[in-house]
């Protein structure tokens, strides 16, 4: 076999064992820094084993995002071992802070809900929150397409806050509010709901029988709440955006600081964890030019492999 053929036949090897050792990390107890590690490398393999093409650069997003989605579920395989660990009280503590006594999402639910039902504005910010599964792949394939230029550096900075925020995840497992409500950690008033979860109301109502189980495929890791990865890649995908072009930028932004609002109004997210997220995503965008080199070096060799690999 020549070289270029088996520096190929072993590039795809490395993607194929990428894909597979997620799936089976439960069945064979795989452990996780073996399943992040292989998942982690089948990007780079695959810039390695296919020529570069747009479909190759979607395919290199998707095995990107296929790592972060291994390691964001990981610890939730063992959910009591999870809830061993989450920290609870300390986001009620700061929020309580910041809404000067009384936590800023029962607040906006007093003053805006409907009590025992959702109104229409109600149901459209679930949707908004429901669409941002979108959103950041949606700026990066619209980079790629619209202005192919930019899209290296969008892709990287937009991934890069998933990345960097699943570490959080691991290493200070933190509860959402409709969480800490549920386990009493949050009250309401006397004779009222502690927090509604309105998501889920939403959802049970529009999705029916369908509900629970794409809740339970989507949901993933419930326990993982700090930093807000909603708000934080929705953000960069509005300096993305922004720098595409002003009508990107206000569509980015807008819906950015809508999302923002929905996240702590319907009870997925205290402000703090927002503040967290907007934080992540700022220290990234700054972070950005003195990494480039680092990562322009880290192209270059890939790059060199791929010529070996295609003669």
């Amino acid at each position: 076999m020549r070289p270029s053929s088996a520096l190929r036949a072993a590039a795809w090897s490395v993607v194929v064992v990428g894909v597979a050792v997620p799936l089976a990390r439960r069945r064979l107890r795989i452990p996780p820094p073996i399943v992040t590690a292989s998942a982690a490398a089948a990007p780079i393999a695959l810039s390695v084993a296919a020529r570069r093409s747009r479909a190759r650069d979607m395919g290199v997003c998707a095995l990107q995002m296929w790592a972060y989605i291994a390691t964001y579920q990981m610890p939730h395989d063992d959910p009591e071992a999870l809830e061993g660990r989450v920290r609870v009280d300390y986001p009620v503590t700061v929020d309580r802070a910041i809404g000067l006594g009384t936590l800023p999402t029962l607040r906006l639910q007093r003053a805006l809900a409907t009590p025992g039902g959702l109104r229409r504005a109600d149901e459209a910010l679930v949707w908004v929150h429901w669409i941002w599964f979108l959103v950041p792949h949606g700026t990066v394939a619209y980079m790629l397409f619209r202005r192919p230029e930019r899209f290296p550096a969008a892709a990287a900075r937009i991934y890069a806050v998933f990345d960097l925020g699943v570490i959080v995840y691991w290493a200070l497992p933190t509860a959402p509010p409709w969480y800490a409500a549920q386990q009493g950690r949050i009250r309401g008033a006397e004779g009222e709901a502690a927090m509604r979860r309105m998501m889920v109301e939403h959802g049970e109502a529009f999705w029916k029988e369908r509900w629970q189980p794409l809740y339970s495929f989507l949901g993933g890791n419930p326990l993982a709440a700090m930093p807000s990865l909603h708000f934080a890649t929705s953000l960069m995908a509005a300096r993305v955006l922004a720098e595409a072009g002003p009508l990107e930028g206000a569509l980015g932004w807008t819906y950015a600081l809508t999302l923002g609002f929905a996240l702590v109004y319907l009870g997925e997210h205290y402000v703090i964890d927002l503040l967290a997220g907007a934080t992540l995503a700022e220290t990234v965008r700054r972070m950005a030019p003195a990494l480039a080199p680092a990562a322009r070096a880290l192209s270059r060799g890939v790059q060199r492999l791929e010529a070996v690999a295609h003669g």
